[in-house]
């Protein structure tokens, strides 16, 4: 497939650079020049820095690849005759603007992730779910911890170590590449997803597709949400006793990503429940999951055994970590993944450290996967692609080009929702008895 890639910044030349890597012979005269405008207007300067200080342009390039996934995702559906006006570089702080999040280094504008000072490196650690303050006095070893003191005497890897052993989500800033990275292949070099599969007769068209989103929260909805607005039938599946857990939070988030797709509801702990399960995901052509792969498979769904029976569907997997690897397990979400990757920035005047935007690596991973997802549906065939929350962020950093300028700061801005998203499993009924599956 060729395609030209229009523009001469930071974000066309993202945009070559992804579409290249997804085997794309791409014309593009761009230069990798001004992607501190970019952090300057997708509202994530905004986010970053400490609440009474200036904001802080971060390192790295991640508002640029995320502008420039955007337009090779524009680029693919229009060379499909399927033309597709998306969202743009906001899309990386909307949950922050429904929120009303506010910058609060060295935490992150949501509160629950915060970056410390161990012995010998920066960490951070991430208190998401209720069950993470509970593991404090054990992760710690200490029945009433001060936690900056008790970590500050603890070396980083002594941290990780026990925080793994826990379950419980926390990074260290690396200095290099580790275990995770080179088991993936992941050095010199980090690629922002894993392929693993192969083309079936190149359409160079984007057919109708049936989407079967797994996920929950950001990444994983977001990539739906993109799916809907170049086209696709999108159906969210959800246990009954354990729904997206972003139902809960802001209505107008939820409804910004899933308005437009149906809803189907299924009791995951009965066999009917699993066997509805396996049916939709062998009727789908794009899968999208977000969990660690023995979750699944304790559901009796496994990737590799899915797309060895399929001659045309796409798998996108959304894990911290990557499938793959010593770390594969591991939990992560969008704050420390992107620590992990080494997205860290520093007060200039005060030197405080702070996160960069609000779980960034989760929009990032969001964007990306779709333009993924819709690159291997026109390429045809069967497709594994396995997308690391971490990687997304590391495949932004230590790259050539000039930041420029940043310009005038934006503030986060969300859009306004499509319109509502379904009730909890409204179509249940209705989506099993049309793809032959049962209740």
């Amino acid at each position: 497939m060729r395609l030209r890639v229009p523009g001469t910044g930071a974000a066309a030349w993202h945009a070559a650079r992804m579409l290249g890597g997804l085997g794309a012979s791409v014309v593009c005269e761009a230069e990798n020049q001004g992607s501190a405008a970019d952090w300057a207007a997708s509202g994530v300067m905004a986010l970053t820095g400490t609440r009474d200080g200036d904001p802080v342009l971060p390192p790295g390039q991640a508002a640029s690849a995320v502008r420039g996934a955007l337009l090779a995702l524009e680029s693919l559906c229009a060379q499909a005759g399927r033309p597709v006006a998306l969202p743009g570089v906001g899309v990386l702080s909307e949950r922050a603007a429904i929120m009303g999040l506010r910058r609060d280094a060295p935490r992150a504008p949501r509160g629950a992730f915060r970056v410390l000072r161990a012995a010998d490196s920066w960490v951070g650690l991430n208190l998401a779910r209720p069950s993470d303050e509970e593991l404090l006095p054990a992760w710690l070893e200490d029945a009433d911890p001060a936690l900056e003191e008790v970590v500050a005497r603890r070396t980083a890897s002594e941290l990780a170590e026990r925080a793994r052993l826990l379950g419980l989500p926390f990074a260290v800033l690396p200095s290099g590449p580790d275990e995770q990275l080179i088991a993936r292949g992941q050095v010199p070099e980090v690629r922002p997803f894993v392929l693993t599969g192969g083309p079936g007769t190149r359409r160079g068209f984007l057919p109708p597709t049936l989407v079967v989103d797994l996920s929950a929260l950001w990444a994983g909805p977001l990539c739906g949400h993109l799916l809907t607005l170049a086209g696709a039938r999108v159906v969210k599946v959800e246990s009954l006793s354990r729904p997206d857990g972003a139902r809960s939070g802001e209505r107008a988030f939820y409804d910004l990503l899933h308005a437009g797709q149906e809803s189907v509801a299924l009791n995951f702990g009965s066999p009917e429940g699993r066997a509805s399960l396996a049916r939709l995901v062998e009727a789908a052509d794009v899968v999208i999951e977000g969990s660690r792969p023995r979750a699944l498979r304790q559901l009796g769904i496994d990737a590799d055994e899915v797309l060895a029976r399929a001659r045309d569907k796409v798998w996108i997997s959304i894990t911290a970590y990557g499938r793959t690897g010593p770390w594969a397990n591991v939990p992560g979400f969008g704050d420390d993944a992107a620590l992990a990757a080494g997205l860290l920035a520093f007060d200039p005047v005060t030197g405080v450290p702070s996160p960069v935007g609000d779980a960034i690596a989760d929009p990032v991973t969001g964007v990306n996967a779709a333009l993924v997802a819709v690159a291997c549906r026109m390429a045809g065939g069967t497709w594994l692609a396995d997308l690391a929350l971490r990687e997304q962020i590391a495949a932004t950093l230590e790259l050539p080009g000039e930041p420029g300028p940043p310009g005038e700061v934006a503030a986060p801005v969300a859009r306004t929702p499509a319109g509502r998203a379904p009730e909890l499993g409204a179509d249940t009924g209705r989506v099993l008895a049309e793809l032959g599956a049962r209740c």
